[in-house]
């Protein structure tokens, strides 16, 4: 028996005061995981972010970096320069994502053509 097992072979509840709910509402989101895959390989400017991430809006850019920004999987650099720079990259505890967001990923790849034959259906 491991801990995510009872006795009887089922997973316990999940009763932890909603964390593990806000932490997947916030990366599990439609725009997070993209974002933070597209910062795998190091800083990204804003409009190299919106580039990157097909199909984001710069609210919704705007408002996930802000989101990532707050729970500290992101920090944002601001360079006093003119014009000014503001470069986003993943702290240590962002990069602590890319395994999952990796693994995700290629699951999402492999199981493409399956997905979609049951979605047609």
């Amino acid at each position: 028996m491991t801990r995510f097992t009872r006795a009887d072979g089922c997973p316990p509840p999940i009763d932890d005061g909603g964390a593990v709910r806000q932490v997947l509402d916030r990366i599990g989101d439609k725009w997070s995981l993209l974002v933070v895959g597209a910062l795998r390989e190091g800083p990204l400017r804003f409009k190299e972010l919106e580039q990157t991430v097909v199909g984001i809006s710069q609210r919704m850019l705007t408002l996930t970096l802000k989101h990532l920004v707050e729970d500290g999987l992101v920090s944002r650099t601001a360079y006093a320069e003119v014009p000014p720079r503001v470069e986003y990259e993943l702290t240590g505890l962002g990069k602590t994502l890319m395994p999952l967001v990796i693994a995700l990923a290629e699951w999402a790849l492999e199981h493409r053509d399956e997905i979609n034959a049951h979605r047609s259906r």
